[in-house]
């Protein structure tokens, strides 16, 4: 790293930020971009300096399973509602928890971490996408849906527009006065995360 920016230190101004927005984009964003084929070009010494010489590379996402695949093994809990298997994002479908900067926000995480340790989590990939993420409905070995275990507990909200009401009935009466953010996003009055939208 070291090395890289003692490089970035030797190349014109614009030259560096353009190589900084590169390395952004590859290692911080959402969209997690594979580099998949790269040509490695040296610096060349020029008159005034050195000079980067252009590269190409060619960056794909990485392939999504097909709707109706199942999924099984150990999860990662990113939040209440986006789990990891296998290094595919899930967003648990027809819920809505509240974001890790929320209010209830770490709890719903918690909660769905406690749920699924140790578990060995089977995962039903649905057609839609959400953002980033492949949506699925997402069992625990003895059959229980994540999705309703995590309404029930007053942890998340039934999204009626994706679930077509099934977790309707084990919202606890308080639950949409407690995430009362979650609701608003559902009503279209908040964005869907308190940071702004991927470009």
């Amino acid at each position: 790293m070291l090395r890289l920016m003692s490089r970035i230190a030797e190349v014109s101004e614009g030259t560096a930020m353009r190589l900084l927005r590169l390395l952004v984009r590859l290692f911080g964003g959402r969209g997690r971009l594979q580099v998949v084929r790269a040509r490695e070009e040296p610096l060349v010494p020029v008159s005034f300096g050195w000079r980067v010489e252009p590269r190409v590379v060619v960056l794909e996402r990485p392939a999504l399973p097909q709707a109706g695949t199942l999924l099984r093994g150990k999860c990662w809990v990113i939040d209440g509602d986006t789990i990891v298997i296998d290094n595919v994002r899930l967003r648990l479908a027809g819920i809505d928890a509240p974001e890790l900067d929320h209010p209830w926000g770490q709890r719903s995480k918690w909660a769905l971490v406690k749920l699924c340790k140790g578990q060995t989590i089977t995962a039903r990939i649905r057609p839609e996408l959400s953002y980033d993420r492949v949506v699925a409905e997402c069992f625990l070995p003895d059959g229980r849906d994540l999705a309703a275990e995590l309404v029930s507990a007053g942890l998340a909200l039934d999204w009626p527009k994706f679930s077509g009401g099934k977790y309707q009935h084990l919202e606890p009466p308080d639950a949409r006065r407690r995430l009362w953010r979650a609701e608003a996003r559902q009503r279209g009055r908040m964005p869907p995360n308190s940071r702004s939208m991927p470009e």
